[in-house]
């Protein structure tokens, strides 16, 4: 006999912990009196110490978000926040979130809070605009292939046969000529990589085995100072990729972790890790399917952060920090990690840059773009 659909109704628990938004029910009083999973996982708590909590030990004590709890508790109504800044002390800095509250059905003293992290939203917008930008400077480095770099040959050639016939002070000029005309060639070499449709060899791939070839190559070379952290998690399933294109990611974010801590750091570190992230999806055209991105691969370091006002860039051709930094770096990352199906973000405090890399679990190569 089929059972009736209302003996098949999940238990409501089980509902709420399948959200991937943190979800607490909080009574007049302010007492946190139950969460589902996610919430957990956001204040990085158990839920025996949510439940003995207030929304006050969580959230700032002039949050609106209390206002908005007393809203809705008064109007027996729904009511909506919109970038609110809930980083606390104890909890640490976090992203804006959007906050949405309903009164408990058959009760008149609780609400039920759930949380919406604007970043990531903010964040799959993001890697948008930087696939577009990507296939612009693939486009720009193709044009300066074929019309500078072979005029550059021309323009080395003559300096050298200039050198045999001028004096030493002169020679120093043509030398200076053939350096500079080596430095644009390395420079479009690398703005060619973005339009490189060279097929790369793909398989099966323990990123921890990648990320382990990294830290040897950093160790015996630019980050010999640097002491490494790996943070693993060693049930993380395979990843579908080209080797060399993710040694070439991961090696351009651990050296641009490397000269942020600087040479003269004495407790510079740089920690490794991975996990299992299910929830986060990327749906790269309207009529697309969505793809989930659960593995996640973190490169933090503790240098002295990066600028606010350039954050939001930072993956742009051309964006760069440093003085004599092409700003070609992290936008070629971000191409190879959108070629393997992927995004890239990162987040900066003082003393707590992140790199996060998302992942799908077996990712095709993207077609030519």
């Amino acid at each position: 006999m089929t059972a009736h659909p209302a003996q098949r109704r999940p238990d409501a628990a089980k509902v709420l912990n399948a959200l991937a938004q943190p979800l607490l029910t909080v009574d007049a009083q302010g007492l946190v009196i139950d969460v589902n999973v996610a919430a957990e996982t956001f204040f990085d708590m158990g839920r025996g110490t949510l439940v003995r909590s207030r929304l006050t030990d969580l959230i700032p004590s002039d949050s609106p978000v209390l206002d908005l709890v007393a809203e809705a508790l008064s109007n027996r109504a729904t009511v909506n926040g919109y970038k609110i800044d809930i980083s606390t002390p104890r909890t640490g800095n976090r992203d804006a979130v959007d906050v949405f509250i309903a009164p408990v059905p058959e009760t008149n003293d609780a609400v039920a809070i759930m949380l919406q992290e604007r970043a990531i939203a903010e964040k799959i917008d993001r890697q948008l605009t930087h696939r577009s930008a990507a296939r612009s400077i693939s486009a720009l480095g193709l044009m300066l292939a074929h019309e500078i770099k072979n005029p550059l040959s021309g323009i080395r050639g003559a300096a050298q046969l200039l050198e045999a016939n001028v004096s030493d002070e002169d020679r120093a000029l043509t030398r200076l000529i053939c350096e500079e005309t080596d430095r644009i060639v390395k420079l479009v070499d690398r703005m060619q990589s973005f339009a490189d449709s060279t097929p790369s060899q793909w398989e099966s791939l323990n990123i921890h085995a990648v990320l382990d070839h990294v830290k040897r190559l950093a160790q015996a070379g630019f980050a010999r100072h640097i002491r490494f952290v790996e943070v693993y998690d060693p049930s993380l399933p395979h990843v579908r990729g080209s080797r060399d294109q993710l040694i070439q990611v991961f090696l351009n974010l651990v050296k641009n972790a490397s000269e942020a801590i600087g040479r003269d750091s004495i407790d510079g570190e740089i920690t490794l890790t991975t996990a299992y992230r299910p929830g986060v999806r990327l749906r790269t055209a309207p009529s697309a399917e969505p793809v989930a991105l659960p593995l996640e691969i973190c490169v933090w370091d503790n240098g002295p952060g990066i600028a606010p006002e350039i954050l939001g860039n930072l993956f742009d051709p051309f964006v760069t920090t440093k003085s004599q930094g092409s700003g070609l770096g992290l936008a070629l990352v971000a191409k190879l990690i959108g070629d393997h199906g992927g995004i890239i973000e990162c987040e900066s405090h003082p003393r707590r840059t992140m790199f996060r890399v998302l992942m799908p679990l077996q990712s095709l190569r993207a077609a030519p773009r």
